[in-house]
């Protein structure tokens, strides 16, 4: 029987998949893991009164299990991981927290307007700590096969590339090989490729932040 999930819909365009990287992040793992699953999109700024029932915070991604709706992509993620374990996409403790300043830092650089405040800087230095990982212990987080942290954080890195490039003309740095090369790898699996939303969704849903 297929799992049933609610993630976001796009910005003015409520039948198709929005740009959330933790909604994405969780129909990534659903993927790689060959999990049969139904997806019900939800408009965030107009939330229907029986998806706030099920889920009275309503925030996505929210899945189903027994009967229950359970919010939180760290917690989904831990729950299908025990639920469906093979292939398995547990991370080693060494790598688990790889990569995971990156984009609180994206964050920060997209919404800065003084390009004197270091922003830019901070995210140069974890996109570098990155590079340096990866360089050791590539193609991926956990080297030959991908791990629940490269679910994580290709979404993440998606939308740090297109968002920066539209709001700012950034681009990272060509010097950065390995994480270009991851990103080129990771973009053009199948499963990236089948639940990525388009760009012009997740520059409309940045819009509002950046313009904050």
């Amino acid at each position: 029987m297929a799992v049933e999930l609610i993630v976001k819909a796009a910005a003015g365009a409520p039948d198709v998949l929005g740009d959330c990287p933790f909604s994405h992040r969780v129909l990534l793992t659903l993927e790689e893991k060959k999990i049969p699953y139904k997806v019900q999109l939800v408009n965030l700024s107009d939330k229907p009164q029986w998806f706030l029932e099920q889920n009275p915070e309503g925030k996505v991604p929210v899945i189903k299990f027994e009967d229950k709706w359970i919010p939180d992509s760290d917690v989904i993620v831990g729950i299908i991981e025990e639920k469906y374990p093979d292939p398995p996409l547990s991370p080693p403790p060494e790598a688990a927290s790889v990569a995971s300043k990156i984009f609180p830092s994206f964050i920060k650089f997209l919404k800065s307007k003084d390009p004197s405040d270091g922003t830019e800087q901070a995210l140069l230095d974890e996109l570098k700590a990155l590079d340096e990982h990866l360089k050791e212990h590539g193609p991926y987080i956990n080297g030959e096969n991908v791990c629940a942290v490269d679910l994580s954080l290709a979404p993440k890195l998606y939308h740090l590339e297109v968002s920066l490039d539209h709001f700012k003309s950034w681009k990272i740095p060509e010097s950065l090989t390995h994480v270009n090369n991851y990103i080129k790898l990771f973009f053009s699996r199948e499963s990236f490729k089948k639940t990525v939303a388009a760009k012009e969704y997740v520059i409309a849903g940045w819009v509002p932040k950046v313009n904050a």
